[in-house]
């Protein structure tokens, strides 16, 4: 178990984990759906300029100062309407979603907040608003994460069980969340195919892997030009992993955005995945906070050490 922050080239290596996922499973799908929409940099909240990240706004049309439309009702399309349809498609199919919610997008939204809590679905904390950790002190840093939990919880009467970053984290965000306590996991690591123990001061803490590969945003970069070319993405990577876990059962986590795959186009792709998906035979479609509760209980941090 290497020490939190720690660089570990090596892993897990030619000895991966039996990840014995629930009834011999050979892939875990986590879906996690980032809610932002509201949480982001924009001239109304005080910021230098509105945030064009991950949307179809043209970057940098709009000078700084000056309040670009475009992308704020492109993300305002986000919690109007792309994150009822996403949760919808999941729901319809039964299939456990995990909101990555910030804070401020919860409290500016209640309607939404009032869906996760009745649906149940699982919560990780993605801050309270678009924060770049990684320029905040020890101390400023504390205050936004306790005010980021607090700010979900009051939200949706719960809180949330895992954190990850907006942002690239700092060197404190792992400790700080361990002080807080309460976290099973956190997702700022884009390192591997299994969830892996690290060493936060003398206490081993969970890492389950995000990913930045399995993810809307190259469609809101023009890294995959259309949502076939996104499906065609998540299928291959699905039979890879598929055929991997018949010897070494693996997990695959597939990210989106309301604002982006909540676009109606999108939104087909995403709903063709889940359902060539649900044809495999033994695929578990897990909470992200299912597949960190799984790992406890079956590779305690005692056997990983």
């Amino acid at each position: 178990m290497k020490a939190d922050h720690e660089r570990d080239f090596i892993g897990y290596g030619r000895t991966p984990p039996v990840a014995r996922w629930p009834n011999d499973a050979r892939l875990a799908i986590v879906v996690v759906l980032n809610v932002e929409e509201g949480a982001e940099p924009s001239i109304g909240d005080g910021d230098p300029m509105t945030e064009t990240a991950l949307t179809d706004a043209i970057q940098g049309e709009v000078p700084a100062g000056i309040r670009d439309f475009v992308a704020e009702s492109l993300f305002e399309y986000g919690s109007r309407v792309g994150f009822w349809r996403i949760i919808d498609l999941l729901a319809e199919r039964g299939i456990p979603l995990t909101v990555n919610a910030c804070a401020q997008a919860l409290a500016r939204n209640p309607h939404m907040a009032g869906a996760i809590r009745e649906l149940n679905f699982d919560l990780c904390c993605h801050g309270d608003r678009f924060v770049r950790h990684f320029l905040l002190n020890e101390s400023e840093e504390r205050d936004v994460i306790a005010r980021a939990v607090a700010g979900i919880e009051r939200a949706t009467g719960r809180r949330p069980v895992g954190w990850q970053s907006r942002y690239s984290p700092s060197r404190n965000t792992r400790g700080l969340l361990v002080e807080l306590g309460g976290f099973l996991y956190d997702s700022d690591s884009y390192a591997d195919d299994w969830p892996y123990w690290v060493r936060v001061g003398e206490r081993p803490h969970l890492i389950v892997p995000h990913s930045f590969t399995n993810n809307d945003n190259r469609l809101a970069t023009a890294k995959l030009g259309t949502a076939s070319d996104f499906y065609d993405h998540l299928a291959s990577a699905l039979r890879v992993l598929y055929a991997e876990g018949a010897r070494h059962p693996r997990m695959m986590t597939v990210s989106l955005h309301a604002r982006v795959s909540g676009q109606p186009a999108r939104s087909e792709a995403i709903a063709r995945f889940l359902d060539f998906a649900a044809q495999h035979e033994g695929i578990w479609f897990a909470s992200r906070s299912d597949i960190a509760r799984h790992w406890i209980e079956t590779h305690p941090p005692e056997r990983c050490a």
